[in-house]
C-alpha cells in the first residue's frame, strides 16, 4: 500500500465518520418527529448546502470514474456528451423547487412516495413506486460500491478489503445520521470534489507538456479522438439527443434529486442553490471528462475503462496530491450512494411499513429509529454481497438505473404537480408500461439505431399516462390538497 496516498483518504474517511456522529447527536436532541428529521432533515437546508447536496447526489462514480474513462477511450466527443448535464441543478430546482416545497410542507411529505400517496390516493401507485425504487437503486448502489472499491485498489488495497471499508463507512454514517448526515457530508464532499478535479486536470496538462503537446499525441493515435463524434464515430447524433433526455431533462424524475426540493428552508436558499449548483456541476463535468480525454495523450495504453482515472492519478500526481484527488471521486461516490441508500430505506420504512403495514409506528420514534437503522444497514449488506463479484463498465450500470427510475417516476411527478386532470389510473399505466418497455428496449437496443431506450419510453409512458387519466376521474380531495 502507498501510505502517502492513503493518508489523505484516511483523514477524509475520519471526517465523514465524525460528521455522521454529530448528525446522530442532532437527531437525538431534535424536537421534531424522528421520520421528519431522519429522512428530510426538518427542511432546514440553506443555499450552499442545498446546491452541494444536489450536485454531490447527482455526480457519482459514473461522472468521476466511468464517464472520464469513456472520454479516455472515445475522445472529446464524450466530453461534449457529458456537458449535457450542466443544467441539471437549474432544471431540478427551477422546475420542481418552489411548487414541490410548498406542496410537501402542506401535506407533510418527507419522501417522493409521500407525495404520490396524497396526490393519487392509491396504494398500488405507492407500492409499485417503492418496489421499482428498490430495484433500480440496488443496481445504482452496486455501481457506486464497485467504484469505491476500485479507488482503494488504486492505492494497493485488495478489491474486497476496499469494498468492505467503503461499505462500512457509507452505511455507518447514513444509518446513524440520516438526511442531516447525508447533506452535511455532501457539502464537505462537494468541496473535496472541486479540489480533486482541479488537481488532476492541472497534473495531467503539466505531465503531458501542455495542451499543444497532448493534442499532438492524441492526433497521432487517432484524429477522430479530437472530433465531436469520437473514435469510430461512437458518439452519434441520436446518442447525443438521447442524452439530453436521459441525463438532463429526465433528471427531474430522479427521486434522490427531486427529494432535495422538499428539504430547503426558504426561496432565497433555492435561488442561491441554482446559481452555485449550476456552476459547480459545469466545472466538475468539464474538468473530470476533459481530464479523461487528455489523459490519453499524457499516459496512453490504459486498457480497462474503469481503471483510467485511478491509474492516471497514481501515475501522474505526487503521492499526497494523488491521495487528495482520490478523495474527490470517493466523495462523489459516497455522496450519491448515501442519498440512494437513505431513499431505499425510506421506501421500506416510511412508504410501506408506516404508510400501510403499521401506521401507528409513526408515533413511536424509538421503534422507528431502531428499525430504520437496521433496514439501512441490511440494504448496505445486501449491496455489498452483490458487489463482491463486480461487473465491468460502471457507467452503463448507472445509466440503466437512471433510465429505469426516470421511466417510473418522471410523468407521475411532473403531471401530478402540474396537471389537475392526472389520476391514479394514469400514474399506474405510466409506471407499469415504463418499467416493462424500458427493460425490453434495453435488451433489444440494437433496433433503436443509436437512440437510448429512455427516449421512446418517455413517449410511450406519456401517452399511457394521458389515456389512463382520461379513462378515469381525478380525486377532488387529492387535487385540492395540491392546488388549494
Amino acid at each position: 500500500m502507498n501510505f502517502q496516498v492513503a493518508i489523505p483518504i484516511v483523514l477524509y474517511l475520519a471526517i465523514v465518520f465524525y460528521i455522521g456522529y454529530l448528525a446522530n447527536r442532532s437527531i437525538a436532541k431534535t424536537k421534531a418527529s424522528f421520520l421528519n428529521e431522519y429522512f428530510i432533515g426538518n427542511r432546514s437546508m440553506g443555499g450552499f448546502v442545498l446546491a452541494m447536496t444536489l450536485v454531490a447526489t447527482y455526480v457519482s462514480a459514473s461522472s468521476f470514474i466511468g464517464g472520464p474513462g469513456m472520454a479516455y477511450k472515445v475522445g472529446l466527443g464524450w466530453v461534449l456528451l457529458a456537458m449535457v448535464q450542466v443544467p441539471t441543478a437549474y432544471l431540478t430546482l427551477g422546475f420542481l423547487g418552489k411548487k414541490f416545497a410548498i406542496v410537501a410542507r402542506k401535506i407533510n411529505a418527507i419522501t417522493i412516495n409521500d407525495f404520490l400517496r396524497v396526490r393519487y390516493e392509491n396504494a398500488a401507485v405507492v407500492v409499485i413506486a417503492s418496489v421499482s425504487l428498490l430495484i433500480f437503486f440496488t443496481a445504482a448502489i452496486v455501481a457506486q460500491f464497485i467504484g469505491g472499491a476500485r479507488l482503494f485498489e488504486a492505492i494497493g488495497v485488495p478489491y474486497k478489503v476496499g469494498l468492505f471499508i467503503f461499505a462500512l463507512t457509507v452505511v455507518f454514517y447514513t444509518a446513524i445520521g440520516g438526511f442531516r448526515a447525508v447533506v452535511l457530508t455532501d457539502a464537505f464532499q462537494g468541496i473535496v470534489m472541486v479540489c480533486g478535479t482541479f488537481a488532476l486536470l492541472f497534473g495531467i496538462i503539466r505531465a503531458g507538456g501542455g495542451m499543444e503537446a497532448i493534442s499532438a499525441r492524441i492526433m497521432a493515435q487517432d484524429p477522430a479522438l479530437l472530433t465531436p463524434f469520437g473514435a469510430g464515430g461512437f458518439v452519434t447524433k441520436p446518442f447525443i439527443l438521447s442524452f439530453w433526455i436521459l441525463v438532463c431533462l429526465g433528471v427531474i424524475g430522479l427521486p434522490h434529486t427531486a427529494v432535495r426540493c422538499m428539504g430547503y428552508k426558504d426561496s432565497r436558499s433555492m435561488h442561491r442553490a441554482i446559481v452555485i449548483g449550476t456552476f459547480v456541476t459545469g466545472f466538475l463535468m468539464l474538468g473530470m471528462h476533459l481530464a479523461g480525454a487528455l489523459g490519453r495523450g499524457a499516459l496512453p495504453g490504459i486498457e480497462v475503462v474503469d481503471s483510467v482515472i485511478p491509474t492516471l492519478t497514481i501515475k501522474i500526481l505526487p503521492p499526497i496530491f494523488a491521495g487528495i484527488f482520490l478523495a474527490g471521486p470517493m466523495a462523489s461516490i459516497m455522496s450519491t450512494v448515501d442519498s440512494q441508500l437513505l431513499l431505499a430505506s425510506a421506501a421500506i420504512i416510511n412508504d410501506l411499513y408506516v404508510g400501510y403495514i403499521n401506521p401507528d409506528a409513526a408515533h413511536n420514534d424509538s421503534k422507528v429509529r431502531r428499525i430504520s437503522f437496521i433496514v439501512t444497514a441490511l440494504i448496505g449488506i445486501i449491496v455489498f454481497l452483490v458487489a463482491l463479484n463486480p461487473p465491468s463498465l460502471i457507467v452503463w450500470i448507472n445509466l440503466f438505473a437512471f433510465g429505469g427510475l426516470e421511466a417510473v417516476f418522471f410523468w407521475p411527478i411532473v403531471m401530478g404537480l402540474y396537471w389537475k386532470r392526472a389520476t391514479a389510473s394514469g400514474a399506474l399505466a405510466s409506471m407499469i408500461v415504463g418499467v416493462v418497455f424500458f427493460i425490453l428496449l434495453s435488451q433489444y437496443s440494437s433496433i433503436l439505431h443509436g437512440v437510448h431506450p429512455i427516449v421512446p419510453t418517455f413517449v410511450v409512458t406519456f401517452v399511457a399516462f394521458v389515456i389512463g387519466s382520461y379513462m378515469s376521474r381525478p380525486s377532488v380531495d387529492a387535487v385540492k390538497k395540491v392546488w388549494e
